[in-house]
């Protein structure tokens, strides 16, 4: 990692002049003179601004979505790379996916420069650091099924730019998510997403728009992912993990949802599949046994409406 002078000091400076999330704002100056709920009528009008900043960008995320999903499918995992805020949201997202649509944990991984204790302490340097990005990833041994998205507001950060160039290197699909046009993480990247937010509600503080819109795009990609890979039955969490009461809830709900079926024969469904659910609906809705549906599913590459499909016309190949 380079020494940072003086002389540094002054480049950086310029350097994030030219970035629109660092833009100053003349007429926030005196937004600490005005009254709680002025600030926050402001911050809000700023904030209902992301959602069409992001909406420019849906072919282009749609794209991505397209290519990793293709690459899951083969048994590629999904792994983030960023540095503060931007870090932490990508391990928020992949710490989600598990107890969502039961994934292994190893499926959608978060690195976060600086590891773990950069999530709740900044870690001196770590950001600027290629080599450390670089490191973080050999230790995953990354294949060219595997998709990294780095993730930075700016759109300059070492780290995330070193982990999608050391990706593609690799063969891997790389993703760039920033918040500024004509990024260097998105010229790095074989799909670059610039979500441009413009300045800031408090200049550099990113974890604002920027964090937001971050954090949409970050949805959307693992969710529509997931729906993708047949984690979803419709807009229902089939693939959910029951490891807590309000999850068992939600299981025999979404099962009723799914099927319309009395209480009695759900309780019965999900007992005869160990409590997984996509097996009991297709239990239910194909009048098959937990090990017939449980052959279905594997045929149809966990798809339940694929195994439905195969159920009912037993010479239909599954996809």
């Amino acid at each position: 990692m380079t020494a940072t002078t003086p002389d540094n000091y002054g480049e950086l400076r310029a350097e994030l002049a030219t970035l629109t999330t660092e833009a100053f704002r003349p007429e926030l100056a005196e937004i600490d003179r005005l009254s709680t709920l002025d600030i926050a009528r402001t911050m809000n009008g700023e904030d209902a601004s992301v959602p069409a900043a992001v909406a420019e960008r849906l072919p282009e995320i749609a794209a991505a979505i397209d290519a990793t999903a293709e690459r899951m499918a083969r048994g590629g995992r999904l792994i983030y790379a960023g540095a503060g805020t931007a870090g932490r949201l990508g391990v928020l997202d992949a710490s989600e996916c598990p107890p969502t649509f039961n994934t292994d944990p190893g499926d959608v991984i978060g690195l976060i420069a600086g590891g773990p204790p950069a999530m709740v302490t900044a870690v001196e340097g770590a950001e600027d650091s290629k080599e450390l990005a670089r490191e973080d990833l050999r230790k995953l041994g990354l294949t060219a099924d595997d998709t990294v998205v780095g993730i930075s507001a700016s759109g300059r950060t070492p780290y995330a730019i070193g982990a999608v160039e050391h990706a593609r290197a690799e063969g891997a699909l790389t993703i760039g998510l920033s918040c500024n046009a004509d990024s260097a993480l998105g010229a790095a990247a074989e799909h670059g997403v610039e979500v441009v937010v413009g300045p800031e509600l408090l200049t550099g503080s990113t974890r604002l728009k920027a964090g937001t819109a971050q954090k949409l795009v970050l949805n959307m990609l693992s969710t529509i992912t997931m729906i993708r890979l047949g984690k979803t039955y419709g807009n229902l969490m089939v693939d959910v993990r029951a490891s807590n009461d309000k999850l068992q809830a939600r299981s025999r709900r979404i099962v009723a949802l799914a099927t319309d079926a009395p209480d009695e024969v759900i309780e019965s469904a999900l007992a005869a599949a160990d409590g997984e659910v996509k097996t009991a609906i297709l239990m239910v809705l194909a009048d098959v046994d937990a090990a017939t549906a449980n052959d279905l599913l594997t045929g149809s590459r966990g798809h339940l409406r694929a195994a439905l499909t195969a159920a009912t016309s037993p010479d239909t190949t599954t996809t």
